[in-house]
């Protein structure tokens, strides 16, 4: 999608300026995407990574709105717009107005089952503990821990966080992955006098646990977002090739020359003004090896964390619970393998077919990273064996769908955001490069895009 982003904008740049330009998209996987994928079978329409898209940032939405796709826009089922957490045996959910490390409401907070007495009271007293005064870095556990209490941590936030980032919550940066909730302790001192003061300025929130109400997808598949533009960028002259970069470099002229191993139409290289390069941290950092070696070491120190999505489709009678939340999440405390479950023909609508339901089981991620490399029996025979326990899925699943997802997620450890501020400094120090995708400034639809589109704008700096 960065990809596909910063093409849309050198177009628009393009045009702005009324000038001719040639634009040349290089992919070396053979489809557009990248980990956004769509698969439609017998009723059936699983999303193999990302089902939907946060509408808080205006970039994806806004991108529907060019591509002509806003009738197809559909939102979580208000009916399940809350958050299950997997907890002694027994999902329960999660208390109404806390966001992800936000408690907004006492009420639920007190009458919560997953938090002891003790747990309850350290959490109300978060408003009492001072500010750190360092403005260094710091771990989401480090601050959730000091701020909410242990038991909040490893009952609540650890699940929630891990559903997002699959990360490991001792390494995982708060100025990088929750920079709004550090916010709210630099600026009012306390998480519950910043949350309260938010929903009093009207962004009340309408989910617990996530915000599910300002979640959005399309009706045929997110695939549909990339297959849509991609299409829109041929129409505007924009030339697709099929082939893996092998390095990139400057030439003594200006400009950069893009070399390439086995290229389908018979391209050794391409010559360009400009380059983006919308590809994983490691393989930018490999591109760039010979122009620039200390952004490449920066690059090299991201690291990647993969996992494994079971996609399970049942009979709406071989599942006990009446799946009437967007989803469950796993705390590590519970020892299960699993880091959640997605009740997806729950959340959106033309999921599975009449009578029948779908879920997406999760697992791996930083602190599991075995899991994606089993097989896909032990893979399937994982996922039935724990919705069998947490959900009462019984027989034979009428669909399985498997996908590994092998160093996929960037992983945002702490000193992320003085990592990428040197990988920025340094890109804009080379005239004619641009740097995007999901490794630096959010992982999210929405942040890739406007990673594309800022790349372009960059890489056209002179």
């Amino acid at each position: 999608m960065a990809g596909l982003a910063a093409a849309e904008e050198l177009v628009s740049l393009a045009t702005a300026a009324t000038q001719p330009s040639e634009i040349t998209l290089v992919e070396a996987a053979g489809r557009v995407g990248g980990v956004l994928s769509t698969v439609r079978r017998d009723g059936w329409l699983i999303e193999r990574s990302a089902d939907n898209f946060l509408a808080a940032r205006p970039e994806a939405v806004q991108l529907v709105e060019r591509l002509g796709l806003q009738d197809q826009l559909v939102g979580v089922d208000p009916r399940v717009r809350r958050a299950l957490v997997w907890h002694e045996g027994r999902p329960v959910p999660a208390p109404q107005g806390f966001r992800l490390l936000a408690p907004g409401r006492i009420g639920p907070i007190l009458t919560t089952p997953l938090l002891s007495p003790a747990g309850k009271l350290r959490m109300l007293a978060e408003r009492f503990v001072p500010q750190r005064s360092s403005r260094a870095d710091e771990s989401l556990e480090s601050f959730v821990v000091r701020r909410l209490g242990r038991e909040a941590f490893e009952r609540l936030v650890q699940p929630l966080a891990a559903g997002i980032w699959t990360a490991d919550p001792a390494r995982l940066s708060m100025a990088a992955a929750c920079g709004e909730f550090l916010a709210m302790e630099r600026e009012h001192g306390s998480l519950w006098v910043g949350e309260r003061r938010r929903t009093r300025s009207g962004s009340t929130p309408s989910a617990v646990g996530a915000r599910y109400g300002q979640f959005l997808t399309l009706a045929a598949g997110m695939q549909t977002l990339p297959e849509r533009l991609a299409a829109r960028l041929r129409e505007q002259g924009v030339r697709f090739v099929d082939a893996k970069a092998a390095r990139t470099e400057r030439l003594p002229a200006g400009g950069w020359r893009t070399s390439f191993d086995n290229p389908s139409d018979g391209d050794a290289a391409i010559d360009a003004d400009a380059v983006v390069l919308a590809v994983p941290a490691a393989v930018a950092a490999r591109l760039l090896a010979s122009v620039e070696s200390e952004l490449a070491a920066d690059l090299r120190g991201i690291e990647y964390a993969g996992s494994a999505v079971i996609s399970l489709g049942f009979a709406r009678a071989d599942v006990a619970h009446p799946l009437d939340a967007a989803g469950m999440v796993i705390p590590r405390r519970a020892r299960r393998r699993i880091l959640a479950v997605s009740f997806s023909s729950s959340k959106y609508p033309g999921r599975a077919p009449e009578g029948c339901v779908l879920m997406r089981v999760f697992a791996g991620g930083a602190l599991d990273p075995d899991v994606v490399r089993c097989d896909d029996a032990a893979l399937e025979a994982l996922a039935r064996d724990e919705v069998a326990e947490l959900l009462g899925a019984r027989g034979t699943p009428r669909l399985v769908q498997i996908d590994r997802w092998h160093g996929a997620m960037p992983q945002y450890h702490v000193g992320h955001v003085e990592r990428v501020a040197r990988i920025m400094e340094r890109t804009a120090s080379l005239p004619g490069l641009g740097i995007a995708g999901a490794a630096y400034m959010g992982v999210g639809i929405p942040q890739v895009i406007a990673s594309g589109q800022a790349a372009a704008r960059q890489a056209c700096t002179r």
